[in-house]
């Protein structure tokens, strides 16, 4: 039975959080269980104008590639992807895995080969998406798998995806035209300041934030979306955080996270579960050590962890820190070959403070109402 809000995603993708135009080169990658979506986008793409090139992905393959690869053969970027990365206008990406633990026994050493190996594109991804070079947004497709991580059924997960994706069926861009709105009053206030600290049951952390950009995301790159964030200054982090809840990198569920910083560095680390994969990230290249992005969640409509940062990263009420590289157009220097994302709760009495003034407090922002 086709589900009609399919079709009425594959609408906002195109039209409202990348905005295909005549004759745009457009890169549209995912898993066959998403094909459904998959068909839609290219239909209003092609609506649109727009020259749509799709790459579908093999189920598992990723396992035996780690599997049975040399070293070599880990390191080898094709020229196709580099192209693509390089010359494309739009990139449309659906995470549509059937299987999120098909990583989990691979050596931790060659996914840090490939990460090593992906960081040349991964600069020119993120350079090129900040001067809007190349405008990209990445969905999820509810899978059961999905579901399973989630502890939700498939039905009952794909209403919490929709739902998150699609606040209003019927014009859901203007709600987020609204949210980008409200973001914007914030970001607004946040230019200029020059001092951040979060404090709460389980964090207590300071950072500079003086010639830094905070972004509002309010759909464009992520759907769903819902954070406002900014790269702090390198050298400046300083203190500790337990992380609430379950983060999951390259296929790894890691749960308990702890990280202590000095002179924006991890100097301490450690994880209740994953610690050994944990340790071996860091230690990818020099920037896996320092944070690039500090962001504060928003969306009201995800009220619950479900296992993919796409969406626990958005919970109001929350923020998270991304150890690796940084967004440039938020002014960070941070580069590295990984951008790994952990959140943490603020609701149990967190707060954070502005040069000083207290802007936020138990999910609640105190300014730009």
């Amino acid at each position: 039975m086709f589900d009609p809000r399919v079709s009425k995603l594959a609408e906002v993708l195109v039209q409202y959080s990348v905005g295909v135009r005549p004759n745009d080169k457009v890169f549209i990658q995912g898993g066959p269980t998403a094909i459904p979506l998959i068909k839609a986008v290219v239909v209003e793409t092609l609506r649109a104008g727009g020259h749509p090139y799709t790459r579908m992905s093999v189920p598992d393959l990723d396992e035996l590639v780690y599997r049975y690869a040399s070293d070599a053969q880990l390191r080898h970027v094709p020229e196709p992807t580099r192209l693509i990365y390089e010359t494309y206008d739009v990139m449309i990406t659906f995470w549509s895995s059937d299987n999120t633990k098909s990583l989990t026994n691979v050596p931790p050493e060659k996914l840090v080969l490939s990460s090593q190996a992906a960081k040349d594109v991964s600069r020119t991804f993120m350079q090129r998406m900040a001067t809007q070079d190349l405008r990209w947004v990445g969905t999820l497709y509810p899978t059961a798998a999905y579901a399973q991580d989630a502890e939700m059924g498939l039905h009952e997960y794909e209403d919490f995806v929709y739902s998150a994706c699609l606040p209003d069926l019927q014009d859901p861009v203007s709600v987020w035209r609204k949210l980008s709105t409200w973001q914007q009053k914030l970001v607004d206030w946040l230019d200029g300041k020059k001092e951040l600290r979060v404090e709460g049951p389980d964090v207590d952390l300071r950072m500079k934030i003086a010639g830094r950009t905070f972004k509002n995301c309010d759909g464009k790159n992520n759907m769903p979306d819902g954070e406002i964030f900014t790269g702090p200054v390198e050298d400046s982090v300083e203190g500790h955080v337990r992380f609430s809840y379950p983060t999951v990198f390259q296929g790894r569920k890691l749960t308990g996270v702890e990280l202590g910083f000095k002179k924006g560095r991890v100097v301490q680390a450690k994880a209740d579960a994953g610690d050994e994969f944990l340790q071996k990230t860091l230690d990818v290249d020099t920037g896996a050590r320092s944070v690039g992005e500090f962001a504060v969640g928003t969306n009201k409509g995800i009220t619950r962890a479900t296992g993919h940062t796409l969406f626990d990263e958005k919970i109001n009420g929350s923020f998270h820190m991304a150890l690796g590289a940084g967004m440039p157009e938020t002014v960070s220097r941070n580069e590295s070959a990984i951008h790994w994302d952990m959140v943490c709760d603020l609701m149990q009495g967190g707060r954070i403070y502005v040069d000083d003034t207290l802007i936020y407090e138990s999910g609640q922002f105190l300014i730009a109402k």
